[in-house]
């Protein structure tokens, strides 16, 4: 069809026009399976070749990479870019999310449309393409149902079909606005099975979850520390066995976004030890931010770490690393959705009303490589795993992204593991003003990252640390590619009828 045809007419051009030929030459080419040393040539848009000393064709740019690291470019499975939500839309749009996403290793990010309830699936879709057409790293959508009805049932077939979209989104939570009841779960799960697509879920119970807002608004307890005590361990878990235990039933592929905390973890990690088809996706901020955000310094410096999920005490996160290490886990992302202090503001006295969301997309993979693989949580090959082949793989985008192979686009992350830096919202490229990790220092940074064959970002090193506000981009708007996903992906491979 036309969405998988635009593919291939997009490599046919890339190699008419002539685009310079890139080789890296000298670095340690690191993939999930293994790591070898090798150079990566990139011609067209991919990568043509992976062998060690390669001769660089006539009038190629040559990079020599010596000492670092070369893994695939990141896949962020989870961003809201330009997402109208809770009375505002997020600050970073699809030109400065990706943009800086870019800086840090990603170059393909997979955001999602969000209808409101009744309307159109088609329509917001096609509202969301024309917001992302000034994309600059590649992109792909999950699409949520909000609502149900014999034309939600058609509409999924048509952008299963047609339009490139094998995954669709379920909220539990946010009742009265995205919230879906487990009749319409069914429902949806159902199709999501007949179309071959992953059924994603937003695991939080609702109806619990508004009763304790209510509860902690009548004793008073108006602040950030609300949104969490709102929020516990319980309401997720409880949501997410919910969601599996119907996926299963129906034999759907569930994948349950941002797990962040052990109870919900240990739920995923049964469902699969008992042989049910899902997956679990955890945050970068789950990983290395524990609840002491919500309970100290001002009003603004608490609800700038308001998200959903809420960050969980301390403990948690090393629950989550050791999902991630028993591949109970599988993905990591950001659920980057970003708003500034000033729309934070709009809960000052209601903490319901806090819009929920923070930033990550630009810090995920260094972030990721300094608490997993400089810290000696993850292999180097576990790490790629967790930040591209997996994603790849669960939403059917593998080979063609996420693996540094001949015939795979040349998308890379040049890794440099001994240059640092520190994290500022002062320093970052996202518009949002403040950053989950202001001040921290991170080893294992991004100093060089290829998307379809061509250097967007070099960052400035000296003395072994990137002065990061001094980094170099070339980008144009619009550089970015839709990823057109088929459906019947790796997920239903030996799924047996029922």
């Amino acid at each position: 069809n036309a969405e998988y045809m635009g593919t291939l007419s997009e490599c046919l051009f890339f190699f008419a026009v002539g685009y310079m030929a890139l080789l890296l030459k000298g670095g340690r080419v690191v993939n999930a399976d293994r790591s070898i040393m090798a150079d990566v040539l990139c011609e067209g848009g991919k990568i043509t070749r992976v062998a060690p000393l390669i001769d660089p064709p006539a009038g190629a740019e040559v990079i020599d990479v010596t000492g670092k690291l070369l893994v695939p470019g990141g896949i962020d499975p989870h961003t809201h870019m330009r997402l109208p939500f809770m009375g505002t839309v997020s600050i970073d749009d699809f030109y400065s999310g990706p943009r800086a996403a870019l800086a840090g290793g990603t170059t393909t990010i997979i955001d999602f449309v969000i209808p409101n309830p009744g309307q159109s699936l088609l329509e917001a879709y096609q509202t969301w393409r024309g917001w992302a057409e000034e994309c600059v790293c590649d992109y792909a959508f999950h699409v949520a149902v909000t609502w149900w009805s014999d034309q939600v049932q058609e509409e999924m077939g048509i952008l299963a079909r047609e339009r490139g979209v094998n995954s669709f989104k379920h909220f539990m939570a946010y009742k009265g606005a995205l919230m879906l009841n487990d009749d319409s779960l069914y429902a949806s799960f159902t199709r999501c099975r007949e179309l071959g697509c992953v059924a994603t879920v937003h695991a939080e119970n609702g109806d619990l979850v508004l009763q304790q807002q209510k509860k902690l608004m009548a004793e008073g307890i108006t602040g950030p520390e609300g949104h969490p005590w709102s929020r516990p361990p319980e309401v997720e878990a409880e949501a997410a066995h919910r969601a599996l235990t119907i996926g299963n039933a129906l034999n759907t592929p569930v994948y349950i976004v941002h797990v962040s905390c052990s109870q919900s973890a240990d739920v995923v990690a049964r469902a699969r030890a008992a042989g049910w088809r899902c997956y679990g996706e955890t945050l970068a901020g789950h990983l290395t931010v524990d609840d002491s955000v919500y309970f100290k310094g001002t009003f603004k410096e608490a609800a700038a770490f308001v998200m959903s999920p809420p960050f969980r005490p301390k403990g948690h996160q090393e629950k989550l690393w050791e999902g991630l290490q028993a591949g109970s886990l599988q993905t990591t992302a950001t659920d980057n959705c970003t708003f500034c202090a000033e729309q934070k503001r709009m809960g000052k006295d209601d903490f319901t009303k806090i819009p929920n969301g923070t930033n990550g997309v630009e810090d995920r993979m260094t972030v990721l490589f300094d608490h997993g693989v400089v810290q000696g949580r993850l292999s180097e090959n576990e790490y790629v795993a967790v930040t591209s082949a997996n994603t790849a793989k669960i939403f059917n985008m593998f080979p063609q992204k996420g693996c540094i192979a001949e015939g795979s686009d040349a998308d890379i992350a040049v890794i440099d593991p001994a240059v640092r830096r520190t994290i500022s919202a002062q320093t970052h490229y996202q518009r949002v003003d403040h950053n989950i990790w202001e001040g921290r220092e991170v080893r294992g940074v991004t100093v060089l990252t290829v998307h379809r064959g061509e250097v967007v970002w070099t960052a400035h090193v000296e003395d072994g640390v990137a002065d990061w506000p001094k980094g170099t981009f070339r980008v144009e708007r619009g550089r970015g590619r839709f990823v057109a996903r088929a459906p019947f992906g790796p997920p239903f491979a030996g799924l047996k009828e029922r």
